[in-house]
C-alpha cells in the first residue's frame, strides 16, 4: 500500500467513526505514541469533527504516558512502552483524562531501528469504552510512514468495531 492509499484508508475510517458518534451523541479521545498526533490529525480532517472527537494525547516519552495517560509507572518500568497492556491503559487513562465515551490508542515501533529488543513493526492498538476494552497487536511491514499510517487506520477500524458491536440489540 502506497502512501495516497494509506491515506485515503485513514480519512475513510475516520470519517466512519466520527458521523457514527455523531449520529449517537457519543464522543472519543486518542492518546498516541508511535503516530505522534497522525490519528488526531487525520480525525480533525474530517468535517464536522468536533462533535464527536474531545481531543487527544501524544505521549511520545516513556515518563509522558505516566504522567498525562494514567499508565501505571511499574508497569512501564516491567514491560517497557511497546506493550498490550500499555495500549490498553493509554485507551483507558485517554478517555478517563478527556472525558469522552471511548478512548483509542497506539504504541509501538515505527522505525527504522527496533526499540528495547522490540522489533519494528510491532503495533498495539486499543480501545477502551463503555463496558468493554480491546487490544490488537500488528505486525507491519514498509517504512515508517506505511507503518504510521496503517497504525491510525487499524486504531480507528478498531473503534469503529466496537462502536459497531455496541450499535447491536
Amino acid at each position: 500500500m502506497g502512501v495516497r492509499e494509506a491515506e485515503g484508508s485513514m480519512g475513510a475510517a475516520a470519517a466512519g467513526v466520527v458521523h457514527r458518534l455523531a449520529e449517537r451523541g457519543e464522543t472519543f479521545a486518542s492518546v498516541e505514541s508511535l503516530t505522534g498526533g497522525l490519528l488526531a490529525a487525520t480525525v480533525v480532517e474530517i468535517a464536522g469533527a468536533s462533535a464527536a472527537y474531545r481531543g487527544g494525547l501524544v505521549v511520545y516519552a516513556t515518563e509522558l504516558k505516566e504522567r498525562l495517560a494514567d499508565v501505571p509507572a511499574d508497569l512501564l518500568a516491567e514491560r517497557g512502552p511497546v506493550d498490550a497492556d500499555v495500549a490498553k491503559a493509554l485507551a483507558e487513562g485517554g478517555r478517563r483524562r478527556c472525558g469522552a465515551d471511548w478512548g483509542v490508542a497506539t504504541t509501538g515501533v515505527a522505525g527504522p531501528e527496533p526499540q528495547d529488543g522490540k522489533p519494528v513493526g510491532l503495533v498495539f492498538v486499543a480501545v477502551a469504552g463503555p463496558n468493554t476494552t480491546e487490544v490488537r497487536q500488528l505486525d507491519l511491514h514498509g517504512g515508517r510512514d506505511q507503518i504510521r499510517g496503517a497504525a491510525v487506520t487499524e486504531a480507528l477500524r478498531l473503534l469503529a468495531d466496537h462502536i459497531q458491536v455496541s450499535d447491536a440489540p
